[in-house]
């Protein structure tokens, strides 16, 4: 697999270029920010880039895809309930061939209605669902912290240890991590009630 993990924008959010080595075909991953450098490693790999793949709806994810699409004439993905505009709505469970590559979508809502995470070859690509150490916020509108509970317990936490997981933005102390180092690190996975979650996660600051 080729993947490039580019930091764009200013909030540091990742940007991925994900391509099959064999037929060159690839996708890009929330390319919302610096379009010079994202499409410039797409044609040093050589990759024709068939969709843009979006973890949810927010600005800071979705600002490039217009242009984006017209640079490389990919299909935006995105999951059935996200008000932005797509070429293929996606729900849990649906699997896209690239070359390759099996991108299954798994819908975990949460930090907001439309986010999901895409399982590439034992890579998950989390936006902002999890990030290394942390979760995203439930406090913006359509945000829901028993949602991202059971977005973890019943689906995140039931993969495999050894899943690597890219996040959505550089928020922690390395920019990949492990599922296995998440169970152990990160607040957000360690083990408690809904109540106690929504609780946690509703708190004052």
């Amino acid at each position: 697999m080729i993947l490039s993990q580019i930091i764009v924008g200013s909030m540091k959010n990742f940007a991925y270029v994900i391509g099959d080595e064999d037929t060159r075909r690839g996708v890009l991953i929330d390319p919302s920010y610096d379009l010079d450098n994202i499409v410039g490693r797409v044609r040093n790999d050589g990759l024709e880039i068939l969709y843009i793949l979006n973890t949810h709806s927010h600005w800071d994810h979705t600002a490039g895809n217009k242009e984006a699409a017209q640079r490389t004439g990919a299909k935006i993905v995105a999951h059935a309930n996200a008000p932005t505009h797509k070429d293929i709505p996606v729900r849990d469970g649906d699997v896209l061939e690239v070359g390759n590559l099996r991108i299954n979508v798994m819908h975990t809502p949460g930090h907001c209605p439309d986010s999901v995470c895409f399982f590439i070859d034992g890579l998950l690509f989390t936006g902002d669902t999890l990030f290394v150490g942390n979760c995203g916020r439930t406090d913006l509108p359509g945000g829901d912290p028993g949602e991202l509970y059971d977005s973890f317990t019943q689906k995140i936490l039931k993969l495999e240890d050894s899943i690597k997981i890219y996040p959505g933005h550089d928020y922690g102390s390395r920019l990949s991590s492990s599922l296995r180092y998440e169970k152990r690190h990160n607040y957000s996975l360690q083990s408690r009630s809904r109540e106690e979650f929504v609780r946690m996660m509703t708190a004052p600051s």
